[in-house]
C-alpha cells in the first residue's frame, strides 16, 4: 500500500500521512484532530505509529475505501488490471479526409460550407479521440482529391493491416461516396463520417445494409468516436488472453471467428493455489470492507467471505502468472464437488474492477462480457433466462452479479450478503433499480446453434423488480425485466445473455453490422 517514497497511493495520486490519520481519526473518534488518537494510543510492542496507522486503515477504513476504490499494489486489496496481450495491444486506424480539390464552387454542400475550417476541427476531435481510447491513427496528410488516390490510399492501407478505417467525407459529389464504397468493400472495417450536409439518403442506402462499413450521418463527431471504439473493441478481443479453468489438460487454442486467445488450465491449478493460500491481512480486511459495505449479511458468515476472497485473490494470481486478461471456469464442475468455494464474489469483484469474468466456462458469455466492457464501461449481469408468463416480463437469475452496474468508476449499487442457491458460499446480491432501462446481449457461436457465423441476441428493456430468493427458489440475483417487444419469453433465444444498465440497442446493431454478426432481435 505504500509508494517506494513510503507514502500510501490513492489511484495514483500520493496521499500525505497526515490525510490518512484524519480519516481514521474521524472514524474512530468523530474528530478530525488525530493528535488525541495517537499521542495516547499504546502501540503494541514493535508496532510504529506508521504501521498501526496502516493496521487499523484496514480495519476501520475498509467500507469507504471499498467504494472509492483506494488499494493500492501492496495493500489492502491488490487491485487487478488487465495483464494480457490485450491489455498491452495499441490498435491502428488508418484515417483520411475526402473532397474536392480547390475552391468548392457551387456544388454541394455548397460555397458557403468552410471545408478548411471543418477539417480543421474535425482534425483535433481524431487527435482527442486516439489520446482518449489509446489508438494509433495515421491521417493522410492531403485529403483524397480523386477516386484514383482513393483506390492508391486504400492499397497501401491494406498493406499496413490496420484494425480499420476512417474516413471523414467533407464533399457530397463526384469521389466522395464512390470511395465510401470502396472502403466497404475493402474488407477491412470502415467507420464512415458524413457531416450534415455531405449525404443524401440516394448517398447512404447502397451502403447501410452492407457488412464492414459504419456510417456516421451527423455533424456530432461522437459517433464517430464510437465507431473508432468499435474498432478498438474488436481487436483488443482478437488480441486478449482468455483463461479457461477446465478439465485436466493444459492447452493455448482459438476462439473463432473472433481470434481471441483461450488458454486452458487445469482445475487442479486453481484448487491447489487455494490450498496454499493463507487467510492474509489482505483477505481479512477485504472481508471487512464488504461486511461494512453491504446492507446486511443473511446466512452467509465471515468465514464464508474469506472463503470466497480467497478465490478472487487465486484468481489474480493466476491472471498474474499467466498473463491473462480475463477469466472464465467451470465453476460448478470443478469446486461443486469440494468444500472450496465457489468464486461467485470473486468473479463479482473482477468485473467491478473491469476484468471479463464469465460464469461456467461459457465461451460465448465470456466473450459478450470482453464487448459490453470494451464498448460501454460498465460489467454485465450473465444470467439464465426464466419466462414469467403472468407478468409477461423475462427474469434473469443467477448467483453472480457485479455491483458497479453503472459504470466501473460510479458508485456502487446497494447489495447483501448472502448464500447462493446451494445454500453456501458468500456472495453479493446486488439490487438493481427499479425503472432502470437495461440492455441484453448474447453471443451465440457459431457451432452452438450450427451457424455459418456467430449470431448476437440484443434487445431492450425496463427493470420492475428484484425477486425475493427465498421464498421464491431458483438464484439469489432474480432481476425482472419488461421488455420493449413482445417475444415468445417460453422460446427465448440463447442462454446466459447479459443484462447491462443503459439503452444501447443501436449501437450492438452497429457492431454486428460493422463485423459481420447476425443480430437475433428479442
Amino acid at each position: 500500500m505504500q509508494s517506494g517514497a513510503g507514502r500510501p497511493v490513492h489511484d495514483g495520486r500520493r496521499v500525505r500521512i497526515s490525510d490518512l490519520e484524519r480519516q481514521v481519526g474521524i472514524l474512530l473518534h468523530g474528530t478530525a484532530n488525530p493528535v488525541s488518537l495517537l499521542m495516547n494510543q499504546t502501540f503494541p510492542p514493535g508496532c510504529s505509529r506508521r504501521q498501526f496507522l496502516f493496521a487499523t486503515a484496514g480495519t476501520f477504513l475498509a467500507a469507504p475505501l471499498l467504494q472509492a476504490g483506494w488499494f493500492g499494489k501492496n495493500g489492502a486489496e491488490g487491485r487487478v488490471t488487465p495483464c494480457g496481450p490485450g491489455s498491452k495491444y495499441v490498435p491502428r486506424v488508418q484515417a483520411a479526409f475526402v473532397r474536392r480539390k480547390g475552391d468548392y464552387g457551387m456544388l454541394w454542400p455548397g460555397a458557403i460550407y468552410d471545408g478548411q475550417s471543418a477539417r480543421r476541427v474535425y482534425g483535433e476531435q481524431i487527435r482527442a479521440a486516439e489520446r482518449e481510447l489509446g489508438l494509433e491513427v495515421t491521417v493522410r496528410p492531403e485529403p483524397i482529391y480523386s477516386l484514383a488516390e482513393a483506390e492508391a490510399w486504400l492499397a497501401e492501407a491494406k498493406a499496413a493491416n490496420p484494425d480499420g478505417l476512417l474516413l471523414v467525407l467533407l464533399d457530397r459529389q463526384q469521389h466522395a461516396w464512390p470511395t465510401a464504397a470502396r472502403a466497404v468493400d475493402s474488407q477491412m472495417p470502415t467507420v464512415i463520417f458524413a457531416p450534415l450536409g455531405t449525404a443524401f439518403t440516394t448517398n447512404t442506402a447502397p451502403l447501410a445494409g452492407k457488412t464492414g462499413g459504419f456510417i456516421c450521418s451527423t455533424s456530432d463527431f461522437s459517433q464517430a468516436r464510437y465507431g473508432l471504439k468499435m474498432l478498438k473493441a474488436r481487436s483488443r478481443l482478437r488480441e486478449m488472453r482468455y483463461l479457461v479453468i477446465k478439465g485436466n489438460r493444459r492447452a493455448d487454442l482459438v476462439l473463432e471467428p473472433f481470434g481471441t486467445k483461450l488458454r486452458y488450465l487445469p482445475t487442479n491449478d486453481f484448487l491447489e493455489e487455494y490450498a496454499r493460500t493463507p487467510a492474509t491481512q489482505e483477505i481479512q480486511a477485504l472481508a471487512s470492507a464488504y461486511r461494512r459495505s453491504a446492507r446486511r449479511m443473511v446466512g452467509a458468515t465471515r468465514q464464508d467471505l474469506i472463503n470466497g476472497i480467497k478465490s478472487y485473490v487465486v484468481a489474480r494470481t493466476l491472471l498474474r502468472r499467466e498473463a491473462a486478461d480475463a477469466i472464465t471456469m467451470d465453476c460448478l464442475g470443478a469446486l461443486g464437488p469440494t468444500k472450496v468455494s465457489l468464486p461467485c464474489i470473486a468473479w463479482s469483484r473482477l468485473l467491478d474492477q473491469g476484468i471479463p469474468a464469465a460464469c461456467e466456462a461459457d465461451l460465448g458469455a465470456a466473450v459478450t462480457h470482453a464487448l459490453v466492457q470494451l464498448l460501454f464501461d460498465r460489467p454485465g449481469f450473465q444470467q439464465d433466462p426464466v419466462p414469467e408468463t403472468a407478468r409477461n416480463c423475462l427474469v434473469g437469475a443467477h448467483c453472480l452479479c457485479a455491483t458497479r452496474l453503472q459504470g466501473f468508476n460510479r458508485p456502487a449499487e446497494p447489495f447483501d450478503i448472502t448464500h447462493h442457491h446451494g445454500n453456501r458460499d458468500a456472495v453479493p446480491r446486488t439490487k438493481w433499480r427499479k425503472g432502470q432501462r437495461v440492455t441484453i446481449a448474447g453471443v451465440i457461436l457459431p457451432e452452438a446453434q450450427g451457424q455459418a457465423r456467430a449470431q448476437m441476441v440484443i434487445g431492450t428493456g425496463t427493470v420492475i423488480d428484484n425477486i425475493a430468493v427465498p421464498p421464491h427458489g431458483g438464484c439469489v440475483v432474480s432481476v425482472m425485466l419488461k421488455l420493449d417487444t413482445q417475444p415468445d419469453l417460453l422460446s427465448y433465444p440463447g442462454f446466459h445473455q447479459l443484462f447491462f444498465y443503459g439503452d444501447f440497442k443501436k449501437e450492438l446493431l452497429a457492431y454486428c453490422r460493422l463485423f459481420g454478426l447476425a443480430p437475433v432481435l428479442a
